[in-house]
């Protein structure tokens, strides 16, 4: 049970904050990555306000391509776990992945924007 000067919310609100879907949610706590602080008498998921601190950062760090045993050596060095060598080798592989990400996306609107042209020119 949670201390009782602890808010927690249920999974259904940590979804809606985190943009998270319930599934991602169970998934990260069967995984062990974020696994809720709490269950309730029912047996419900109980979230704090530091699990959702730690889902949004995986919500932030997945789209670079880490794996989930990488994400969570980043969520340990988020939480102050860490040695500059490890922080800058992450940051490394962090900023490869969005200048990834950065070209597809040029790329993405390189191709809308001959689709609008062909678009214009049938008018």
């Amino acid at each position: 049970m949670p201390e009782h000067d602890v808010s927690t919310m249920q999974i259904g609100e940590v979804a809606e904050r985190t943009q998270l879907s319930l599934r991602t949610l169970r998934h990260y706590d069967q995984v062990g990555l974020v696994p809720p602080s709490a269950r309730s008498e029912g047996g419900f998921r109980l979230y704090t306000e530091a699990d959702v601190t730690r889902l949004n950062h995986v919500r932030r760090i997945t789209p670079l391509g880490f794996s989930l045993d990488e994400t969570a050596e980043i969520l340990k060095l988020l939480e102050g776990e860490h040695t500059d060598a490890t922080i800058n080798a992450v940051l490394e592989r962090a900023q490869a992945a969005r200048a990834k990400m950065a070209r597809k996306l040029r790329q993405a609107d390189e191709f809308i924007e001959t689709l609008r042209q062909l678009d214009q020119s049938d008018r």
